[in-house]
């Protein structure tokens, strides 16, 4: 039997007239700009995985806990931004910028872990978590990414971390890709060369 009863169920069935949306992507690569366009055009509530509450405790966990306790915290991340959604999508569209497919990626290639053993930990919370309607996985190459990072105003010790640590953008490169071969809501957008502005906005299931 589930482990997911009692105070461990996430309530009742949110009824899905609204749309769950997600990016995902490396870093830089332009989900925060394009979450912010399409919330105004949907009218959606929106949200960051992990949520912003947690932002400040990110670089103590990455610094100063080995990967089981990181995983620990972005897994409660996660699992608290999916009770934020569906309270959001009583309401309205949710846009969500990351969501669990960056807690595989990421901890899978800080760690250097293959990903089916971050996915099978993940596995029994599954349960809990809502389930996109449409996940779009943005992607660019080095030379667009490298742009984009001159230009980053929140750049941080995890996007250095990715440019600089021998590896670490070409796993999580792999792992983004997947995820998304094996994801039946992925759509894939190369945004080489474009802007939020002339880019395809990433439209709702209908």
């Amino acid at each position: 039997m589930s482990p997911m009863y009692g105070a461990y169920t996430p309530g009742a069935p949110t009824l899905r007239n609204n749309p769950f949306i997600v990016l995902e992507g490396i870093s830089g690569i332009g989900k925060s700009t394009l979450a912010r366009l399409l919330t105004e055009r949907l009218k959606a509530g929106t949200l960051h995985t992990v949520p912003d509450f947690y932002m400040p405790w990110a670089p103590v966990m990455n610094a100063n806990t080995r990967a089981l306790p990181q995983f620990a915290f972005y897994l409660s991340g996660v699992l608290h931004a999916s009770d934020i959604i569906r309270n959001h999508l009583e309401r309205g569209p949710v846009v969500s910028d990351r969501y669990v497919t960056s807690v595989l990626a990421y901890h899978s290639a800080v760690h250097e872990l293959d990903m089916a053993q971050v996915a099978e930990l993940l596995a029994p919370f599954r349960p809990y978590l809502s389930a996109p309607d449409r996940t779009f996985y943005l992607r660019c190459t080095d030379r667009t990414l490298r742009t984009r990072m001159a230009d980053k105003k929140d750049y941080n010790q995890d996007d250095h971390d990715m440019i600089t640590v021998p590896g670490r953008l070409e796993r999580l490169r792999s792992n983004f890709a997947k995820v998304a071969a094996e994801d039946p809501t992925a759509v894939i957008i190369d945004t080489d060369d474009r802007t939020p502005a002339n880019s395809p906005t990433p439209s709702p299931p209908t």
